[in-house]
């Protein structure tokens, strides 16, 4: 059943297009959709919000929150980060204040920085379940907008991988470094290989927490049926580029596979992925993990300790502002080169912008197959 939103607009109009088909906000098992309009808004705060009628729960279900009859109403309990509560206050509190008034109710927020519970409490049951909707929309609206913090992966950067990596970057070097934008900053860091499987926001300890249970129920609930126990032997074999230009590449990344040619990485990688989407810790971005090794991107040469999102920017170009570089003769060159075989034995739930003692991104939690 959808519901109707609507978003503040700060500066540009929407097009005809999205008005007429509008942004659908997916919470649980209850589907908004988000009307776009124009009115005055604080600058650099953006507000969303959904309209039911003040103090009417419209045809939001009653029974779809727990709401608890106290003496003196109704009230109810979420749970959300502290880094989000800002949106649900607004600048200067504007945004409190209007929940507030048109559902009738009393909104109490943990100050900022301290975790806690965000409690609603009202004279009607129908105003603390239309506050209630319409914080879980706020909430979910904008924890789309927040950078990764983590990310799922497996750790390519065995010895043998570094090294015939280095062999790589040597001789693309030495024979490619005249072509435009060919140069030793658009190199991984061989500590840091990996194959990421997806991208995660988390933004408490609990949060942390979650994904951590959720990562070894994983190897209870599947991944010991497909390998009985066993790490997978892979190999890391190939180049291939993201865009479809080798004259203009952004991103140049090796192949991993089986080494028996099944699909068991493949299924492990898509599992976890449906596990944690599921869960509402991952956002899906697309219907299959790409099993891919970044060993070139235009984002290392600002940053060499740039992580991308997983090979896509949600809403965004994830090429914008990048200066690219011509590949065509290292995929002539090496589009079959052999960087080694290895055992993978583990998921790690990374930290970005990390590094541990090996050089490898900091572990939050992982998941060891044998």
């Amino acid at each position: 059943m959808a519901m109707i939103l609507k978003e503040s607009a700060i500066t540009s109009k929407k097009s005809p297009m999205e008005v007429l088909r509008p942004t659908l906000i997916r919470i649980g098992e209850r589907i908004y959709r988000k009307n776009f309009i124009q009115e005055q808004s604080c600058q650099n705060e953006e507000e969303e919000d959904f309209y039911t009628g003040p103090g009417d729960c419209a045809d939001e279900p009653c029974d779809a929150f727990t709401v608890e009859e106290t003496e003196r109403g109704f009230q109810c309990k979420l749970e959300a980060p502290s880094p989000l509560y800002k949106y649900i206050i607004g600048k200067k509190g504007e945004t409190k204040k209007r929940l507030e008034m048109e559902t009738r109710t009393s909104i109490s927020i943990p100050k900022p920085g301290m975790e806690g519970e965000i409690v609603i409490t009202g004279q009607q049951r129908s105003g603390v379940i239309s506050a209630q909707t319409r914080i879980d929309v706020l909430l979910e609206s904008f924890r789309k907008k927040q950078p990764f913090t983590h990310f799922l992966s497996f750790a390519l950067n065995q010895l043998e991988i570094q090294e015939k990596f280095l062999k790589f970057k040597e001789e693309v070097l030495e024979k490619c470094s005249k072509d435009r934008g060919v140069s030793s900053s658009l190199f991984q860091n061989p500590a840091k290989l990996h194959l990421t499987l997806g991208t995660l926001v988390l933004l408490n300890e609990q949060e942390i927490q979650k994904a951590c249970e959720i990562l070894q129920r994983c190897k209870e609930d599947f991944i010991d049926k497909i390998i009985g126990g066993k790490p997978l032997p892979v190999e890391m074999t190939g180049i291939e580029y993201m865009n479809d230009d080798p004259a203009m590449m952004d991103v140049l990344y090796a192949k991993v596979c089986m080494k028996d040619g099944s699909d068991k990485l493949q299924v492990i990688a898509d599992t976890l992925m449906e596990h944690f989407v599921s869960s509402g810790l991952m956002i899906k971005e697309w219907d299959r993990v790409k099993l891919h090794a970044t060993v070139m991107n235009t984002l290392f040469r600002k940053d060499p300790n740039c992580e991308e999102r997983n090979y896509i920017n949600i809403g965004k170009s994830p090429f914008k502002e990048r200066e690219s570089f011509d590949g065509r003769n290292i995929m002539k060159l090496f589009e079959n080169f052999y960087f080694g075989e290895l055992q993978l034995n583990s998921v790690h739930l990374s930290e970005r912008f990390s590094t541990d003692s090996s050089g490898y991104y900091a572990t939050s939690g992982q998941l060891t197959f044998s």
